[in-house]
């Protein structure tokens, strides 16, 4: 064969392989995005579950999208009655009306199904076989959450639950008390300054959780730690802004460049941090690793035992997972407590009355003395703040393996999607008087207000409940005590009532309330 015949050949042979990449790209293309979601949609469809039709590529984003620019250019709402699920997450709103508790939506190509009756996910959280587990997750949340407590799973999220566990132990609860009262007196010295006038109190209150996380976290470096904190805060604000924004893949934006930037100064900053505490062991410091979250995660990196060992990465991660958990968490329950109390001046008063009886009007008692665990009135108006405005608005899990929960068949690999919104505004569950503000509900605890139903999922349930449940209520006891010896409050003819959803819930407008020294 001649020379341009084989080249002829070769040629031939490489387009035809060429065009069959082609062909196999193409139909696993339409696998992805057509063929399997359809036939996903179709399974469930057959046994009774419907939900918004699939759309080629975008799932139904678009439509999630649309419905939350819609509902946030609305008038703003009344703060007499109260129905964040519609505000927050009007697409679960409208679609429960329309398709039913349990419903199958689309993130892209990945189906998801919304759960929101009380047994289907008590069943889901308490996962006692293992089949419902954490999501593997990328984009920007990885970014802010890495891979710590709150997102990864197996032996890992057993090694840190246990970390976890004994620095949120209830003897070093104890011990951050201080730590709080201080910081709170520092707030309230600034507000001196705007009594008789408004103060937007969700920026005070982001401070002070900034403030509490970064030194209970970082001791003696804690001005490095805010460093660290304030890049997160960047993070959080990104992700806020592209939240169901159906990101297409390779496709680097702005926002993409930028949190890549960010997540690698925060990976620099606490690295720093760490070297110089352990510079300060190696040098014959007193106080070892120190006694804080961060002397603890240390202390586990030079475990001598590998099985409780933790990388130089998990530190990092831990961190922040601390930092997100914390704040994002004290900060919303903060801000919500004070503008339903600033609206509801009865129970502000009634809370008041019971601060003042339960410190015989000393300042919260340092150390520690269970005053806290005392104020009845305080845990009631907490958790109805918390039904009401859940910082936490999705819960997601994903079926590990094909599963039947009630007389649904899931198949693996399905996301479920639990939105605490749902069952918290459920009037089968906490009655006809749902939308209003009344903490009296939960007089006699939560299992009895909810009829010892899965209704209230402010801290999740199960094993992966929120091991900082005790640290939050803890702190925003602490601040709200604080503020009710000092001052009454009621809410600024500027505030504007838009709950939107962000990591957490929250004031779209702020929080502006009126402060009247007492």
């Amino acid at each position: 064969m001649s020379v341009s015949g084989i080249l002829e050949t070769f040629v031939l042979v490489v387009s035809t392989c060429f065009s069959l990449y082609l062909l196999f790209a193409l139909i696993k293309f339409l696998h992805r995005v057509w063929f399997k979601p359809i036939y996903i949609q179709r399974v469930f469809q057959s046994q009774g579950i419907k939900g918004p039709p699939y759309k080629f590529f975008h799932g139904n984003t678009k439509e999630m999208f649309n419905m939350r620019r819609e509902s946030m250019s609305r008038p703003p709402l009344k703060l007499s009655t109260h129905n964040a699920l519609a505000q927050i997450q009007p697409h679960i709103h409208s679609w429960i009306r329309l398709y039913g508790k349990t419903f199958l939506t689309w993130y892209g190509t990945r189906a998801q199904l919304i759960v929101t009756e009380p047994d289907l996910i008590k069943q889901i959280l308490n996962n006692r076989d293992g089949t419902f587990t954490k999501r593997k997750i990328d984009g920007f949340i990885k970014k802010i959450f890495g891979d710590g407590l709150v997102t990864n799973r197996g032996e890992k999220w057993i090694k840190s639950r246990k970390l976890a566990d004994h620095a949120f132990h209830a003897e070093r609860l104890k011990g951050l008390v201080p730590t709080m009262v201080t910081e709170v007196e520092i707030m309230l010295e600034r507000w001196r300054h705007h009594e008789g006038k408004e103060i937007e109190v969700s920026k005070e209150f982001r401070l002070l959780t900034a403030e509490v996380i970064s030194k209970t976290a970082f001791g003696s470096n804690y001005m490095q730690g805010r460093e660290v904190f304030d890049r997160l805060t960047k993070l959080i604000s990104i992700f806020s802004a592209n939240f169901n924004k159906l990101a297409l893949p390779g496709f680097r934006t702005r926002d993409t460049i930028e949190s890549d930037k960010l997540e690698e100064q925060m990976h620099n900053s606490i690295l720093e941090i760490i070297k110089e505490r352990e510079e300060k062991m190696r040098l014959g410091s007193p106080d070892g690793y120190g006694n804080d979250f961060l002397g603890l995660l240390i202390k586990a990196n030079h475990e001598d035992d590998e099985t409780k060992r933790i990388t130089i990465q998990d530190m990092i991660d831990e961190c922040k997972t601390f930092y997100n958990g914390g704040y994002e968490t004290m900060t919303s329950l903060l801000v919500w407590s004070c503008v339903l109390l600033a609206v509801n001046t009865d129970w502000q008063e009634e809370a008041r009355r019971e601060v003042t009886d339960q410190l015989q009007g000393k300042k919260i008692p340092v150390p520690y003395d269970n005053s806290l665990a005392r104020l009845k009135k305080m845990n009631m108006i907490l958790y109805e703040s918390l039904r009401l405005y859940p910082p936490v608005v999705n819960i997601m899990r994903i079926a590990s393996k094909e599963v039947k929960f009630g007389q649904i068949i899931v198949p693996a690999n399905t996301e479920v999607v639990i939105p605490p919104l749902a069952p918290h505004y459920d009037s089968t569950i906490w009655g006809e008087d749902v939308h209003l503000f009344k903490p009296e509900r939960f007089s006699e605890g939560v299992l009895k207000a909810t009829n010892n139903k899965l209704g209230f999922l402010a801290f999740s349930s199960g094993p992966r409940i929120c091991v900082g449940l005790n640290f939050a209520m803890n702190e925003v006891k602490v601040a709200l005590a604080m503020i009710l010896q000092r001052y009454s409050f009621t809410l600024s003819p500027a505030y504007i009532h838009s709950p939107i959803q962000g990591l957490s819930s929250w004031p779209q407008h702020g929080a502006q309330i009126i402060l009247h020294p007492l």
